[in-house]
């Protein structure tokens, strides 16, 4: 009933959060995706930001100071043929020259030749449209005053166009007496650098897409089943045993949800065996308390003295007693094992005493009760070895009273204890009708009692088998052949 009142709170919470789930899914993916873009599309971003940038600037520069080196070239040419030709010869025989040139330049189509004076005025131009005017250009001034060539890249003063010049000045026996300028147009140019870089944006906007859009699938194809899982277990650990994840996924994630799946299951049984196992210990812890209570009223109220009646009386009243000191041990085993605080006293111990003493305990209450218990004590006595001697007896003691109560129907028990090769093995079999195969894996589970209708906690074997790994040793059950279970304890010899 506890179990299927905890199945119809689980129902209930399943379809009340529902909206919840979905409405908490959908913030969660935002996050993540928010994140997920700012730490991987940003810095992409950034980083092709960057490239635009260098490679506009590598670009221009390339353009630029490819021009200018031609015009430096052709001013140094026509410089260095004035000078040695013509500056010589005075004046008019410079302004001839100079006017000759200016008609016949042959890129004046696409450059502007001028010879300026000293001054800074234009006295010859291959436009004709700038003789006479001023340019006042910073290239013009150099040349003049520092005697070496130079240039200017930006607005001219007078068409406001922007412009590349160069200014080589004319020397005779070392005095400036002229410059030679060569002065193009920059609009082809920053034309050309335009269309570059706008080839370059579009490259890298392509790219910002492709890295946003693999970002996107990425986090559709794993940020979200990854929030599908957080919102299973967040409901798992809300109290939503046995929710299942639907896997869709092949790989990491798939395995993900698989193991969230199994552990999922797992909680479900174990907290439906856990809800079994309160329904049965309090059924177990009432039974004892009312035959104590009763027998207890029964002899008080017997005024008669009857001395078989009251042998009977305290006979039940002690095996109740005993059936319920040991139900007690078992939870106080099975707290200490949950927090981690069962340990052991280890010393120096005599398997075999242990487990005769053991015997000696049980073959008289097995006697009352119709069973014949055999004991094989082997060939010779067993060297010591180590191990906690009070919680081994637990483990023959528990092992002993669940033959009784599970197998006591074939009215025998036998126990043995050998050496076998380096290991001290014991044995203890029932002669009962045996486990059903399809329980031998789970026999020894916390809280598992399987289809068997006798009374107990359902954690006393598990107790044992923590004791038995806790001295380094093994403790299997299994069916006999011939009929009945049988249990194998098998502990490490002396070291």
């Amino acid at each position: 009933m506890h179990f299927i009142s905890n199945f119809k709170q689980w129902e209930h919470f399943s379809e009340k959060g529902e909206e919840k789930l979905q409405k908490g899914k959908s913030l969660r993916v935002r996050g993540l995706r928010q994140r997920w873009l700012l730490n991987t599309v940003m810095p992409v971003l950034l980083l092709l930001l960057l490239t635009v940038v260098l490679f506009s600037v590598g670009v221009s520069s390339y353009y630029y100071m490819s021009m200018r080196d031609g015009l430096e070239k052709q001013a140094q040419a026509l410089s260095g043929a004035f000078e040695e030709y013509f500056m010589d010869g005075g004046y008019t025989s410079y302004i001839k020259k100079a006017q000759q040139s200016t008609d016949t330049f042959e890129d004046k189509e696409r450059i502007e030749l001028q010879f300026i004076s000293t001054s800074g005025r234009i006295q010859a131009s291959s436009t004709g449209l700038t003789a006479g005017t001023f340019p006042g250009t910073e290239d013009i001034t150099r040349a003049i005053t520092q005697n070496r060539m130079d240039y200017f890249q930006g607005r001219d003063p007078e068409t406001g166009e922007n412009i590349l010049a160069v200014s080589h000045p004319l020397t005779f026996n070392g005095q400036v007496k002229a410059v030679v300028r060569l002065v193009t147009s920059l609009r082809l140019v920053n034309r050309q650098v335009m269309l570059a870089v706008l080839f370059i944006c579009l490259v890298a906007a392509l790219c910002m897409a492709l890295v946003f859009i693999s970002n996107l699938l990425f986090i559709n194809n794993v940020v979200e089943p990854v929030a599908v899982v957080s919102e299973a277990t967040k409901r798992i650990s809300a109290g939503g045993y046995g929710v299942q994840v639907e896997n869709k996924y092949d790989d990491e994630l798939g395995e993900l949800v698989e193991n969230i799946n199994n552990m999922s299951l797992k909680i479900g049984q174990n907290e439906k065996m856990k809800s079994e196992f309160i329904s049965s210990v309090s059924h177990e812890l009432r039974t004892p308390l009312t035959a104590i209570n009763g027998w207890g009223e029964t002899l008080l109220e017997d005024l008669t003295g009857d001395p078989e009646q009251l042998r009977r009386g305290i006979r039940i009243i002690l095996n109740e007693s005993r059936r319920l000191s040991t139900m007690v041990e078992e939870l106080l085993d099975f707290s200490r094992m949950e927090d981690g605080r069962f340990t052991l006293r280890v010393e120096q111990v005599d398997l075999q005493a242990e487990l005769e003493d053991a015997i000696f305990t049980y073959q008289e209450l097995f006697r009352q009760e119709g069973i014949e218990l055999v004991y094989d004590m082997g060939e010779g006595d067993l060297p010591l070895i180590s191990g906690d001697p009070e919680r081994l007896k637990q483990v023959f003691c528990n092992v002993l009273d669940n033959a009784a109560k599970h197998g006591g129907a074939g009215k025998r028990i036998t126990a043995s204890v050998a050496q076998e090769g380096e290991s001290q093995v014991v044995r203890i079999r029932d002669f009962g009708p045996g486990i059903p195969e399809a329980e031998l894996p789970f026999v020894k589970q916390k809280f598992y009692k399987g289809t068997s209708k006798a009374r107990g906690s359902g954690i006393g074997l598990a107790v044992c088998d923590e004791i038995v790994g806790l001295h380094g040793g093994t403790f299997t059950i299994g069916n006999a052949a011939g009929g009945g279970a049988v249990v194998t304890i098998c502990l490490p010899g002396p070291e």
